[in-house]
């Protein structure tokens, strides 16, 4: 949907007349939920009466012209969307065109530049726009069997060309045209040659109506090569019941083409139980069989790490991966597939400041949003990871809301562990030591373990500085992976600038001892990983990790550091809100903020896969987490 369409004439009288921007903003209010940055809007002011009248000029006064026209399924959007016909052959024909003010850039790598005056690297605008359109082709399969209906172009119009001649040169996407304001006559020629000047006003608007309109789902191409793709990273094998959820799914899925029949199927199983590997494995085998699947989360940094990993080398796999409010508002039915993976994240509402206002409108509960838009939905879940207040994917609202919708639900329990050395007993000592789900008080590491359990190392450390040396001791020794996370009792500081550039703020402190948190979002900070990456990244165990960034995710070797917002008195646990810095968890009623607080540490204590060491800033709560890991 775009925030404004019309004819190239209509739009440039309006732009000429001071309102074009102001429709925009006002549009984007309503179709986003939430103003546009000062500077877009300035930039629609600057650009769009150069961009129309250049597009008048060329004969294109008549051509339907889309403005911030959002892609499928993702938050971002071209700037301007061209519909007309071919002017050999008549057929509809697109073009997707990215403006740019810059009037001066300069190669970095082949698809990184700089721009002088701004901050960062940036992405060579020629790969911007390819991705888009093959994006929009990857999703669209009415355009399968004519991608060339898409044509890709950039417009500098505030560049001469000696001044960007390194763009020029080093295009990575020759396919993507890239014209400068030297070059308003070859933009000219080269839409002329794509799109009809001599079609009828109703015949453009009929294109832009058929862009408008498109189904959008993933693609045979895009299927294939995702299948391709994940399979030269597979390296899984699936037991037990981590099989039978599998072979459900699929047998769901045949059910559903010869019957048409629902099913949800609802995985349920505790840190390391293999949930995120049925999902890859089910995202491969989809895929191969040419269904259409997508993989969704609630977490930016699960999300991102998976299409980093499982999606490396293919932007267009990476596309497979998307987040549970992609789906506010979509068409019933618009996948064969969706897997849930970290399904515990479902929240009340999809909705946010970027949703647009007619899928607002259609909004509905996530949980119902999520069901409705596949014929097979997948949840993959851990009822006692949710830790942040109106997260309320369980098992009991999941099956809930299938049978309300008419579906049949299909239930697996996950037992096998995976992380933790493969230890069962250690995940029973972590719900025992902080009481979650069961009424068997904590007990001696000693007293449970068993022979079978030798594969995890569990112990304290009585100071920070301990903890620490234990870790790197540990991969000294055994090799591996190591990190540092605590609970979130101390501020979380933006980065600073110093005569060396940026660096982070030490502000988790213990006595002497004093290390930052990760990085706040993919913010760039010299020698640090951005927040999606800090459990990945080996650059990652210079900072503190946190529960948002290490959830979902497992190391080698765990240090976990106990703060002041959950201490042992009198035999039980406390949470202590006055001792959280988390603005979003504090918001919780105090039944609810125990939990979150006690599910935050049970998450730390189950990234290790084959140690942990814990050390708590609280003397009592010390000495009984000493007690625990006899």
């Amino acid at each position: 949907m775009a925030l404004a369409r019309g004819s190239a004439a209509d739009l440039l009288i309006e732009a000429r007349a001071g309102h074009l921007h102001s429709r925009l903003q006002e549009q984007a209010g309503f179709a986003l939920g939430s103003r546009v940055g000062t500077s877009e809007v300035a930039s629609w002011q600057r650009s769009l009466p150069i961009v129309l009248a250049d597009l008048v000029d060329a004969g294109l006064g008549d051509v339907e012209v889309l403005l911030e026209h959002q892609l499928p399924h993702s938050k971002q959007r071209i700037d301007v969307v061209l519909c007309g016909i071919h002017p050999r052959g008549g057929e509809s024909s697109f073009v997707f065109l990215e403006v740019k003010q810059w009037s001066k850039a300069e190669s970095y790598l082949s698809e990184v530049i700089n721009i002088p005056g701004l901050p960062g690297k940036h992405l060579h605008p020629a790969e911007q726009v390819h991705g888009y359109r093959q994006y929009f082709v990857d999703h669209t399969p009415a355009l399968v069997e004519r991608p060339q209906a898409i044509h890709a172009v950039v417009y500098l119009h505030n560049a001469r060309r000696a001044d960007v001649s390194g763009l020029l040169k080093d295009n990575p996407r020759p396919t993507s045209r890239l014209f400068t304001m030297d070059d308003k006559a070859a933009m000219g020629e080269h839409f002329n040659a794509v799109l009809d000047t001599s079609a009828p006003r109703q015949t453009n608007i009929a294109a832009g109506d058929e862009l408008s309109g498109f189904a959008h789902r993933p693609t045979k191409p895009l299927l294939d090569l995702a299948a391709a793709e994940i399979k030269d990273r597979e390296q899984f094998v699936l037991l037990d019941e981590q099989k039978v959820a599998y072979e459900l799914v699929l047998q769901a899925v045949e059910r559903s083409r010869a019957a048409q029949t629902r099913t949800v199927v609802i995985v349920e199983g505790g840190p390391g139980s293999g949930k995120s590997v049925i999902a890859l494995s089910l995202l491969g085998e989809l895929a191969r069989r040419g269904r259409a699947v997508h993989h969704a989360t609630g977490s930016k940094s699960f999300t991102s790490t998976m299409r980093k990993y499982a999606g490396r080398g293919s932007t267009r796999v990476q596309g497979l991966f998307k987040y549970f409010n992609a789906y506010v508002g979509c068409e019933p039915r618009e996948l064969d597939v969706l897997i849930c993976d970290e399904a515990h994240r479902i929240r009340e509402k999809g909705v946010d400041r970027f949703t647009k206002k007619e899928r607002r409108e259609r909004a509905d509960r996530q949980v119902n949003e999520l069901i409705n838009v596949a014929t097979v939905p997948v949840f993959l879940l851990d009822g006692h990871q949710v830790v942040r207040p109106g997260e309320m994917g369980s098992l009991k609202e999941i099956s809930t809301a299938a049978h309300a919708l008419g579906c049949e639900v299909e239930i697996v329990r996950l037992h096998d562990q995976l992380r933790c050395g493969g230890s069962v007993s250690y995940d029973t000592w972590v719900a025992r030591l902080l009481g979650l789900g069961s009424a068997e008080p904590p007990i001696p590491w000693s007293k449970l373990a068993g022979p079978l359990d030798e594969g995890i190392t569990l112990t304290t450390s009585a100071s920070p500085e301990a903890l620490e040396s234990w870790v790197l001791d540990q991969r000294s020794r055994h090799g591996g992976g190591g990190r540092l996370a605590a609970g979130f009792c101390w501020p979380w500081s933006d980065p600073v600038q110093t005569p060396d550039g940026l660096r982070l703020v030490d502000d988790v402190r213990l006595g002497e001892w004093k290390r930052p948190w990760n990085a706040k979002g993919e913010k760039s900070v010299p020698d640090v990983p951005g927040s999606s990456y800090w459990a990945t990244d080996e650059r990652g165990f210079g900072q503190v990790g946190c529960i948002y960034t290490a959830q979902g995710f497992e190391y080698d070797w765990s240090g976990v550091i106990f703060g002041k917002d959950l201490v042992r008195r009198d035999g039980m646990w406390r949470a202590v809100r006055a001792n959280s810095k988390d603005s979003e968890v504090k918001k919780a009623d105090e039944l609810h903020f125990s939990a979150l607080i006690k599910n935050t540490y049970k998450v730390l204590l189950t990234r290790g896969m084959r140690g942990t060491a814990i050390f708590s800033e609280d003397p009592e709560t010390q000495e009984f987490l000493e007690e625990m890991t006899r």
